[in-house]
């Protein structure tokens, strides 16, 4: 496991490295807008950022209107987010591509697991999914069910579902593999993960991942590791 850098521009920035965080337990750090907060998990750059966060609004904190340059995801975790273009409550998953502009606020308050500058340049479709209601798909074991949410040139993004002591094969990821552990507990070969668990798993990691008793619900993304992505203005 990749031992955090504690520098404002450089977080888990070696993609080589295995890295897991506890997020459920890391300290609230202010963000340059009063009332948001963040829990980081990784960072390239400065304010403007390849970044990966778990971010905090506090009840009626807002955000000026601003464009994003390399793309914004987002997964609502606690709460309703808002902008202009309407109210996403918890389980809202979010695409807001490269050159796309919202004023974002949160009248009582949420909680986001948000990814930036982490699109391919042609990647350019919006994406709104409520997740509560979006249909499941049989996985690929018994117990396993799967809620694609974005897929592009390689990269594939879902919900996946893990019924109660549900076990899946031994496998690689060729282009690596990342996982927030949204409910129960997440577990392979190297440990148990509970719920805001965060783990980045390099090109070509291998694991057996299973369930015990509580099962899991995971975000994971695969693919991306190896792709090439719109890079953050330098300097900043």
């Amino acid at each position: 496991m990749q031992l955090a850098a504690k520098t404002a521009d450089h977080l888990n920035d070696d993609f080589t490295q295995r890295v897991v965080s506890h997020a459920a337990g890391a300290a609230w750090m202010p963000s340059p807008l009063p009332g948001v907060e963040r829990r980081m998990l990784d960072r390239v750059g400065g304010e403007v950022a390849r970044a990966t966060s778990i971010v905090r609004y506090l009840p009626g904190a807002s955000f000026a209107r601003h464009v994003h340059g390399g793309g914004e995801e987002i997964l609502v975790l606690e709460g309703v987010f808002s902008d202009e273009r309407g109210d996403y409550p918890a389980g809202t998953y979010l695409r807001n591509p490269p050159g796309s502009a919202h004023a974002p606020f949160s009248r009582d308050g949420c909680i986001l697991f948000v990814k930036l500058w982490q699109f391919a340049a042609n990647d350019l479709e919006p994406v709104r999914i409520d997740t509560r209601s979006a249909p499941w798909r049989q996985g690929l074991v018994p117990g396993l069910s799967v809620m694609p949410l974005h897929e592009y040139d390689g990269v594939s993004t879902a919900l996946v579902r893990w019924a109660p002591e549900t076990r899946f094969n031994p496998h690689r990821h060729p282009g690596g593999e990342e996982i927030l552990v949204l409910e129960g507990v997440f577990r392979d070969d190297a440990g148990d993960y509970p719920a805001l668990s965060w783990l980045r798993s390099p090109r070509w990691s291998q694991h057996t991942p299973f369930t015990g008793a509580e099962g899991a619900l995971i975000y994971v993304k695969v693919g991306h590791l190896g792709a090439g992505f719109l890079a953050p203005p330098s300097g900043r």
